[in-house]
């Protein structure tokens, strides 16, 4: 037995209030990342005091601070310009707010007879959890901890998915800071991870052995139980755990991104993309992150993308969103999601032999819709990079030249001297501000 007997209701009460709260810092991330470029200005832009509002940049106030109900009170505008605020604020502190609570729900056992069987990320089938092994704080404990954990990794998908969505972009600001930190968190608690580092059937590897297979296959059938290994090295363990989970995360997304550019002749997927996988699989492992992005984001991005073609008319959809999405309904039915996931690991090195042959599967189909297309004569990435197009640089230089002053339609807004003189704007700007 190892749940607390507080009661259900209050602790979810409590953690949606958290996580509005959260979710209220969240909006400024969402708000500040895509102004800049480099990670290091987007998170000096999110440190107190805060600002949501685009046109004036005033700080928020107490009321302003309150989740969802701040945004009511100053009846959807900035205190300052007046300005209308957008409806996502409250959307998304109340999305974080479900999520902070739900996961809870559905990862801790809660009541005084629970068991870790009671937990969410435990399943009838497959290996044992870290809290079966904890050899430090109780189970319950570890399943806090690790609640936790993922909570930092939605966060940041929250922010991701938003701000794809409205800009197609996923900036570092929402990835690379969380990416840096998990790992040294599974080398110093060890036991954050949700899936071991290996884990196979022997009844299927044994199995796989009578069918006769081809003889260079035959030394990877080998059994292999890390149970010893895990007990004994549990920091090394959940080091190994989180960066084979960032590599696979990472490597899955530019496999598949370089082979879209090498056959389409085109951007399959984004960078933005790559770097949050690696942010997701560092945190839930190499396998879970392989099952998001082979089965869940696909199924998901599939049946969006038929409804927004048929409805819109568009063909190109973010992919960030369902990448999110995916990791996220992961967690949350993983009971149910999870065994039918195992059954692909569970046949252990050929496993490796099976993503070989389903690669070069790929990059062959591609390959054909490309040469189907050029036959039709239907456009194809190749025919879209002409030369003396309109492209993202000419746009900025048009963009520049035609608003010299950064302020031009904005309210002031304080800034380096020395970068209004640069442009010959000083003077001018004294002159209409009395000074």
């Amino acid at each position: 037995m190892i749940g607390h007997d507080i009661p259900l209701p209050l602790v979810l009460i409590v953690l949606a209030v958290c996580g509005a709260c959260v979710g209220c810092f969240l909006n400024v991330c969402v708000e500040q990342f895509p102004r800049h470029d480099r990670l290091r200005d987007q998170l000096r832009a999110v440190l107190p005091p805060w600002s949501l509002c685009r046109r004036c940049s005033a700080k928020l106030t107490s009321i302003e601070m309150i989740p969802i109900l701040g945004w009511l009170l100053e009846k959807r505008r900035c205190h300052s310009c007046r300005s209308r605020l957008p409806l996502r604020l409250p959307v998304l502190e109340a999305i974080t707010a479900v999520l902070f609570a739900l996961v809870y729900w559905c990862e801790i056992p809660v009541g005084a007879t629970a068991t870790i069987s009671d937990g969410g990320l435990t399943s009838s089938e497959g290996p044992p959890g870290p809290e079966a092994i904890s050899t430090l704080w109780s189970p319950l404990v570890w399943l806090h901890l690790r609640y936790a954990f993922h909570m930092l990794m939605i966060c940041g998908l929250i922010v991701a998915t938003e701000i794809d969505r409205r800009l197609r972009i996923i900036p570092d600001g929402c990835t690379v800071p969380i990416m840096v930190l998990v790992v040294p968190l599974s080398f110093i608690f060890g036991q954050l991870y949700t899936v071991p580092i290996w884990f196979q059937d022997t009844s299927v590897v044994r199995q796989l052995q009578d069918v006769g297979l081809p003889d260079f296959v035959q030394p990877l059938l080998v059994p292999w139980d890390p149970t010893a290994f895990i007990q004994d090295s549990p920091h090394l363990h959940g080091l190994l755990v989180s960066v084979l989970g960032m590599l696979a995360g990472a490597g899955s997304v530019w496999i598949v991104r370089q082979i879209g550019f090498l056959t389409l002749k085109q951007e399959a997927m984004g960078f933005g993309d790559v770097v949050l996988m690696a942010m997701v699989g560092g945190v839930i492992g190499w396998q879970a992150v392989l099952a998001v992005f082979v089965v869940g984001a696909p199924l998901l991005a599939l049946l969006f993308a038929l409804t927004n073609w048929i409805v819109r008319g568009e063909n190109e959809i973010p992919y960030g969103p369902f990448l999110s999405a995916a990791t996220i309904l992961l967690l949350l039915t993983w009971p149910y999601s999870w065994p039918f996931a195992k059954r692909f690991f569970d046949m252990g090195p050929l496993l490796f032999v099976i993503g070989t042959v389903a690669v070069l599967s790929l990059a062959a189909s591609l390959s054909v819709v490309h040469l189907v297309k050029k036959l039709l004569g239907l456009s194809t990435g190749a025919d879209l990079q002409c030369d003396g197009g309109w492209s993202s640089a000419d746009h900025l230089t048009f963009y520049a030249a035609e608003r010299p002053d950064e302020q031009t339609g904005q309210w002031s807004c304080e800034q380096w001297p020395g970068a209004r003189a640069g442009r010959g704007l000083k003077s001018s700007h004294d002159w209409r501000h009395g000074r």
